[in-house]
Parts: structure tokens; sequence; C-alpha cells
């Protein structure tokens, strides 16, 4: 039986990522209302079921995040999502947060919770059949101070080392969001002194580095900036951040897509792994992503079965996208991908 470390570098594997498909019931039921769909759970099980079942899936798509909703309902045919994931060739993981709350005293910060009853949660996933999980925290730039940086850190740290324990890769991801007006240079710092604390949490609590993935922003301005960011700009503050924060045991690091278009997700993953490549990084950069490539699915489904195979040809169309920014990287230059991700 594969250790965790083996998983944990499956899901990395060159030319395949991560599906992000566990939005909250409530940040679901907005985007399904959104297209005009009736929130209920038998929508999400159906627009779920639609991207689970696009051929061809798990040519690019390694592992696919669900929440626990998903995880307890069946698809159409009986089939619980984890198994058919499974049957798939993709592995089946779940969100295992609750959420953010305010943290005292941190000028707005907040902390994720859930810890309250993880370990038995986990062992139930594990049984399910999911074989990793992941845990967001939530740092907005504006008003960021050290108070919430460590916070998150260690409930981070707290969270891997019980997936650990449990048998389950931990996937962890401080988001500093894009959401604002803030410069690429801040985004920077609290990205490294984010990460850096993270590291130094999960030594104390004895995690072990090469049995988790560490699922991480890219290095951009705030998405109130009126002038586009360069692609090379992000990939050269990204990887020098990386290189100073993360260890090289790590299996790999998969970016989130943080609300960026899927061409400009895919043009600045393929700039990463350019520059990444160029300064012979230690881990495979990979993608996370979740509405870079589920929303155009979403439009083009808005809940007519007729319009399935219409979604599924969006989805997969985005997760090439993705899979090649990997590829190409080795001999593109941010200056061509306009070409490869259009």
């Amino acid at each position: 039986m594969p250790g965790l470390p083996d998983v944990a570098a499956s899901l990395v594997a060159a030319g395949r990522g991560i599906l992000a498909a566990d939005e909250s019931i409530v940040t679901m039921s907005m985007r399904l209302e959104g297209v005009g769909i009736a929130a209920r759970p038998e929508s999400r099980r159906d627009y779920r079921e639609l991207l689970l079942t696009t051929p061809g899936l798990s040519t690019w798509i390694s592992g696919v995040i669900l929440n626990d909703e998903t995880v307890h309902q069946t698809m159409r045919d009986g089939t619980p999502f984890i198994d058919a994931a499974v049957a798939m060739g993709i592995a089946a993981g779940v969100k295992v947060d609750a959420g953010v709350t305010p943290l005292p005293f941190a000028d707005g910060g907040t902390v994720t919770v859930g810890l309250d009853g993880l370990g038995e949660r986990l062992t139930h996933y594990r049984e399910l059949g999911a074989t990793f999980a992941k845990w967001r925290a939530v740092l907005v730039p504006s008003g960021m101070d050290r108070r919430t940086i460590v916070a998150n850190a260690h409930v981070l740290a707290r969270y891997a080392a019980q997936c650990q324990e449990a048998g389950v890769v931990p996937i962890i991801e401080p988001e500093v969001i894009m959401d604002g007006g803030h410069s690429a240079a801040l985004c920077q710092a609290i990205t490294a002194n984010s990460l850096r604390a993270v590291f130094e949490e999960l030594d104390r609590m004895g995690a072990d580095p090469s049995a988790l993935i560490v699922k991480s922003n890219m290095v951009t301005q705030g998405s109130l900036v009126g002038a586009p960011q360069d692609a090379d700009d992000v990939a050269r503050r990204t990887i020098r951040t990386l290189r100073e924060t993360v260890p090289a045991d790590v299996p790999g690091v998969a970016f989130l897509s943080g609300g960026q278009s899927n061409a400009r997700a895919c043009r600045n993953l393929m700039a990463i792994n350019r520059v990444g490549r160029a300064q012979n990084v230690p881990w495979p950069l990979t993608f996370s992503f979740g509405r870079a490539l589920v929303d155009d699915a979403l439009h083009a489904w808005r809940g007519d079965r007729a319009r399935v195979a219409q979604a599924q040809s969006a989805l997969a169309a985005n997760c090439a996208r993705a899979a090649d920014a990997m590829a190409l990287s080795a001999t593109a230059h941010p200056a061509d991908a306009d070409s490869a991700v259009a």
C-alpha cells in the first residue's frame, strides 16, 4: 500500500493537476442561482457529476477535492462520488475546514476553524476512500498582521499533523487573496511570511513535509490595480518566495487561481514553470484551480441536461490548457503564451 509521500507525489505528478470542486453549500448555491439554477442538493449533485464524468478528465486531473455534502451523495446511477472518482483514475480528497471566524485583536484578520472532531472526520473520509484533504487559510493583505499569520499557521500545522496521523495527505493552503489594490511586493511579503510561519509550525507539530502538498497563491498584485502584471514578474516573485520558504523535500506545489481567468492563470502558470525549470527548483509546480477550470462549464450548462456535453467540452478545454501550460513552459516564453492559452 503506498505511503503518504507516494500518494502526495502522485497528486503532483508531471502533466496533471488537482480540480477544486469543494465550494461550500452556500457558495455553490450562489453560483448556481447566478446562472438561473435552483439551489438544491440535487442540482449541486448534478453539477458535480457533470464535472467528474467529463470524458478524458483523468488525462489532465490527478485528484478532485470535494466537500462533505458531495462525499455523502451518490451519482444518478447510485455510485458514491469517491468511488466514481477512483474508478476513473482520479484520487478523491475532501475539504475539511469549516470556514473562517474573526480573530480577536487582529484588525479584521480571520482564522480558519474546524479542528474540533477533525480526527474522527478524517478517519471517516479515509474509510470512504479519500486519500487527501484540504484546509484553507484566508489572508487579506489590507491590515495583515503577524498575529493573523501565526494563528493560521498554527491551525494549518495542527490540521496537517492530524491528517498524517489518520493516513491522509494534507494539502495546506494559506491563500493571500487577490481582492484589493495591494502591490505585488506586499503580496510577496505576506506570502513569504505566511509560508515561513507554516513550516515553522509544521516542524513544531512533528508533521512530515515529504507527506504534504503546498497549495499556494501566485504572487500577484491586487485585482483592483489597473495595469496588468507581466507574467514574468509573477513568475520571478513566486519562485523567489517558494525558494526562500518551502523545504526541498515537499513533494510539490499546486497553485490556486484566486479569481484569475483561465487564460491568465495558465499564462502565469506557464511562466512560473519556465522560471522554475531555469532555476532547478526541487518541486513539481502544478495547478489546483477551481473557478478557472469550472466556471465556463457552469455557464454552458445552466442546468440543462441537453447541454451537458457542451459544458464538459468547456471543462476539458480548460483542464487541457492548464496541463499544457506546464508542458509548453519548457520551450515557450510568456510572450508566446497568448496563443498557447487562447
